[in-house]
């Protein structure tokens, strides 16, 4: 019997211990993951991590080694048999966007609507309309060798989009976007939720995509699953100093100035700078163009306060500060910087 959510359906997918190994190396190792209909998980972590594998898996390109993959409470791949990519109804876009070479960007996107019964001047008219919603219906007429790679990503975006899927996989899908296009995107994919009910696993290396994309976040590290949770868990909550520096920017102190007691992490917008009974003095001032950031340095360690708008302060200046609220990293085991394999930077 199926596992069912809350509205009596399977959930759209369910990894169950899967692993996968690329000969004698592992790349997954016990990977447990669900998405129901309706829901958007982002992936993030570093490059290596497994995301890209992950997605393969999850699309039927490879094999699992151990566990079970099902997609609507269907099992398609475990270690002894894998249903082919054809036969599952997922949209893939991934790094590589494998466009048919002989094909026009119009071509293309129509291609699956096609096969899912539309009339060729009906699938032209949507492929359109799609390549019109990513900004590049005026090279409807031109074949990938004509696309730019940016402009590439975007027709095998569309491409996606079309096939109407009840389950989307994007690898780092809007890397050669500007950020106005990446909102296109998440428009796009948010109105596919809203009219077919369509789930989405979002893999990406950028925080700040996966926590304003996702209706949760998994953390995948060299593999496995170091944390599974909500995008505000996620960032308020990390398990571990790696998972508090992959999710964002974080001073990690400690509350006295012998050094001792729990390292405590502090998210920039946590500190309030007009007074406090903390003192110390700005090291760095970084104007960021909506906010600025400024480096303080205290008897607890280094901290970085955010404030809206241009720069008040400048290196040197002496203030106050007191933080707003902090998350106490006790019991938790000191991991390695998710960029530099080293210690995390805590300033």
């Amino acid at each position: 019997m199926h596992e069912r959510t809350e509205h009596g359906q399977p959930p759209a997918l369910e990894c169950r211990g899967v692993d996968v190994s690329y000969g004698a190396t592992p790349v997954l190792r016990d990977v447990g993951l669900r998405v129901d209909r309706d829901e958007v998980l982002a992936v993030l972590g570093p490059s290596g991590s497994g995301k890209t594998t992950l997605l393969h898996a999850i699309a039927g390109f490879i094999a699992p080694s151990a566990g079970e993959i099902r997609l609507a409470g269907r099992p398609v791949a475990d270690a002894r048999r894998i249903e082919p990519p054809e036969r599952r109804d997922v949209g893939v876009v991934f790094q590589h966007y494998a466009l048919w070479p002989h094909m026009t960007a119009r071509d293309i996107v129509g291609y699956p609507l096609r096969r899912a019964g539309a009339s060729r001047a009906e699938a032209a008219r949507r492929a359109m309309e799609l390549l019109e919603r990513v900004r590049v219906a005026h090279l409807a007429d031109r074949r990938p060798a004509e696309l730019s790679g940016g402009e590439q990503q975007r027709v095998g975006l569309a491409r996606a989009l079309a096939r109407g899927a009840s389950l989307y996989l994007f690898d780092e899908p809007t890397a050669h976007l500007d950020s106005a296009l990446r909102t296109v995107f998440q428009e796009e994919l948010a109105e596919r939720r809203r009219d077919a009910g369509a789930a989405a696993v979002y893999a990406t290396h950028d925080a700040g995509e996966a926590l304003a994309i996702a209706d949760r976040v998994v953390l995948l590290r060299e593999g496995s699953v170091a944390q599974d949770g909500t995008p505000e868990e996620i960032y308020e909550r990390p398990v571990d100093l790696w998972a508090a520096m992959l999710t964002g920017p974080a001073s990690i102190v400690r509350p006295s100035r012998d050094g001792a007691g729990t390292p405590v992490l502090v998210r920039p917008e946590w500190v309030e700078l007009d007074g406090g009974p903390i003192e110390g003095v700005v090291r760095a001032t970084r104007f960021r163009g909506p906010h600025t950031d400024y480096v303080v340095e205290t008897g607890l360690g280094r901290i970085t306060a955010r404030e809206t708008g241009r720069p008040r302060l400048a290196p040197d200046d002496v203030v106050s500060l007191s933080l707003r609220r902090e998350w106490p990293l006790d019991a938790v085991k000191t991991a390695p910087s998710p960029d530099r394999g080293g210690s995390p930077d805590r300033s």
